[in-house]
């Protein structure tokens, strides 16, 4: 699967759940491709902003769409990425913040 099919698999999916990719198709494009970067080294799609263990069972909550993504998009308008975002941020009626990381230290290692 290359990045173009990739965003139009999950365009489909995801789309109708109330996420949106970010307008900066740009940016989409490079977090598409690190996301099957990650594919290829770990055997799933992590979180390309994260730090994976590459282990599974340890990684499982920034396993893309991260578990994070819904509480950041209902609150800042995008996950921490900035690769998914609700319609509002796309249309700047919202302000683009920063989105801070939700993940628990413990589970990134520290």
């Amino acid at each position: 699967m290359n990045k173009e099919e990739l965003f139009e698999m999950l365009k489909k999916a995801q789309e109708p759940k109330g996420y949106y990719f970010n307008s900066d198709k740009d940016r989409v494009m490079e977090l598409l491709e690190a996301l099957l970067a990650n594919k290829e080294r770990y055997g799933y799609m992590s979180c390309p902003c994260r730090l994976a263990s590459g282990d599974r069972k340890n990684d499982q909550d920034i396993i893309c769409p991260c578990v994070y993504r819904e509480p950041d998009v209902k609150e800042y308008g995008s996950c921490f990425c900035n690769l998914y975002v609700s319609r509002d941020w796309n249309e700047n009626k919202i302000p683009h913040e920063y989105v801070p990381e939700r993940r628990p230290l413990e589970k990134m290692g520290f």
